[in-house]
């Protein structure tokens, strides 16, 4: 397999660099996934610019679809990344660990949520009728089911490119997942 390198700011276009600055600004690192959106000139911007577009979903939702899509997709790099965010939206560990396996106990709406994006993913695309009545009897709209449809497709493609490239993880590794699903 041809080895990825994960590019340093000098190894980037200037476009990628001034982004670069504005991740190192923000987040104190530029992770090592997003550096490798910059071996394209302008993937970077172009996935930034999705994955922080308006949704109807708060930041905790975002992080209830970003675990279970991560978990049926393998993605180590995204399920470490999300466990670190998920805790830092007040997900504990045991909850992270359910909604990784695509429900939740402690929440209506959120297992409801985690059940959805499982299965779209799971399905890619074909969701189970039952499962998306749940997600309309919980609370959801049609603007919602489109938007976590939406970041089904946007957590898929970071999972897809760390498949891929298998970059270093850099965040704490998330733990196997254990958990009896249901």
């Amino acid at each position: 397999m041809n080895t990825f390198k994960v590019p340093s700011r000098e190894d980037v276009s200037t476009n990628n660099q001034a982004i670069f600055d504005n991740l190192s600004k923000a987040l104190g690192f530029v992770p090592n996934l997003y550096a490798t959106y910059a071996h394209s000139d302008t993937a970077l911007e172009n996935y930034l610019t999705f994955a922080n577009a308006k949704t109807s979903l708060s930041a905790k939702e975002k992080e209830v679809v970003n675990l279970a899509v991560s978990q049926v997709n393998d993605c180590i790099y995204c399920l470490s990344a999300h466990t670190a965010i998920g805790k830092m939206n007040g997900f504990t560990d045991a909850q992270i660990l359910e909604l990784r396996a695509g429900y939740s106990t402690v929440n209506d709406k959120f297992n409801a949520l985690a059940s959805l994006a499982k299965n779209v993913t799971e399905n890619r695309g074909k969701t189970d009728e039952t499962v998306l009545e749940n997600f309309f009897n919980a609370g959801y709209t049609k603007g919602n089911l489109i938007d976590t449809i939406s970041l089904v497709g946007d957590k898929t493609i970071s999972n897809y490119v760390h498949s891929t490239t298998q970059v270093p993880v850099d965040f704490p590794v998330a733990q196997p997942l254990e958990l009896e699903t249901i």
